[in-house]
């Protein structure tokens, strides 16, 4: 599958596709009905070994990622996606997390993270780093 397949066509631009990664599935169901009525496609996952075999499938552009989860937290799940031997450059990883601490924002950053949401959130504050990310993407590419 290549990642046209999950592309959503509205007017003449492409939406990338974004995977949610959290455990909390009411937290990732707001997120995608929040987006998806932006015209993204959307792919939810609710554990890093899902996020991981939905990376491969779905190729997104941009990967929003909690670090809280059991398992696979999202520091792995970030690192291991950047190392990916072809989208690893490519991805933006945006992590959202409750942890407020500089030293955690530091981490994120060091493991290869482009960006950071902290809960609890705003709806149009995750749209707007959204939609940087991606442009900061397009502008690279």
């Amino acid at each position: 599958m290549d990642a046209g397949e999950y592309s959503v066509q509205t007017g003449d631009a492409v939406l990338p596709p974004i995977l949610v990664v959290d455990d909390n599935h009411d937290n990732a169901e707001i997120i995608r009905q929040y987006l998806e009525i932006r015209g993204y496609p959307i792919s939810v996952a609710h554990d890093g070994d899902e996020a991981l075999a939905l990376f491969d499938q779905v190729k997104p552009s941009l990967v929003l990622l909690d670090v809280m989860m059991p398992g696979r937290d999202g520091w792995e799940v970030c690192r291991i996606m950047k190392q990916h031997p072809t989208l690893g450059r490519s991805v933006r990883i945006i992590m959202v997390t409750a942890l407020d601490a500089w030293d955690d924002k530091r981490e994120a950053l060091q493991l290869g993270a482009d960006d950071y949401v902290e809960k609890p959130f705003d709806l149009p504050t995750l749209a707007k780093t959204v939609q940087r990310n991606l442009e900061q993407l397009r502008a690279a590419s």
